[in-house]
């Protein structure tokens, strides 16, 4: 199966318009140091509640845009993406439970500051029938998770993120994302247009950095707990 055509389209120019944002994303020192096995447990643990908590609002930021759509093709589209983040929950569950994370661990953490400011601003962007707050998530963990597939660099053997990587290169992850970006490319030629590329460039890159902000919020975990020791 061939990657998904990041480059191309009005994904691929508002990629390119996030600069130095995306690639602080996509290369994050806490995605350098998955791909290397290096990552402090404590900092990927915390991660994964926050990311059980984001998923949750995704869903619901999804179903928004489900919402404003009016055309059937557009709808099953949507919808199959929606059922797709359903369906990655319980899978989710289970991948918390190996590293020791019960689903009463998980309701029980409070949402971080920074999963609060992602959520809210993606259901906010939600509110408006945009999906640009959206495809950073979508589009680029499949980005990451090929990115660390094909770098030589990449450790597999002992590697206890190696699950995770695989998990976001994989055909069937892979297919999601080609058809959230088929969606998106259609709604981009319906409803943007090049009067709003300015506004929909900010929306984009926003949600780039509060994304680089959510890996970072991973390292920092284990900042805070070594100066509470």
């Amino acid at each position: 199966m061939s990657r998904p055509l990041f480059d191309t389209g009005f994904y691929g120019r508002l990629r390119q318009q996030a600069g130095p944002h995306w690639h602080a994303y996509v290369a994050h020192d806490f995605v350098q140091q998955l791909g290397q096995g290096t990552l402090p447990a404590a900092a990927f643990r915390h991660y994964l509640v926050q990311d059980y908590q984001f998923l949750l609002h995704f869903a619901r930021a999804w179903g928004l845009l489900i919402s404003k759509l009016t055309d059937p093709d557009a709808l099953r589209h949507a919808t199959t993406s929606l059922n797709a983040i359903i369906n990655e929950l319980p899978l989710h569950q289970t991948y918390c439970r190996q590293w020791g994370i019960s689903e009463t661990d998980m309701a029980a953490e409070p949402e971080a500051m920074d999963t609060l400011n992602y959520t809210r601003y993606v259901l906010d962007v939600g509110h408006t029938g945009d999906a640009l707050a959206l495809m950073p998530c979508v589009a680029g963990y499949a980005e990451i998770g090929l990115n660390l597939l094909h770098d030589p660099s990449t450790r597999f053997e002992g590697n206890p993120y190696a699950a995770w990587i695989e998990n976001y290169g994989d055909k069937s992850y892979l297919t999601g994302v080609r058809r959230s970006l088929s969606l998106f490319e259609r709604l981009a030629h319906e409803c943007a247009g090049e009067a709003r590329f300015d506004q929909l460039t900010d929306i984009f890159t926003t949600a780039t950095r509060l994304e680089s902000a959510f890996w970072q919020m991973g390292l920092n975990q284990v900042t805070s707990l070594e100066n509470d020791a």
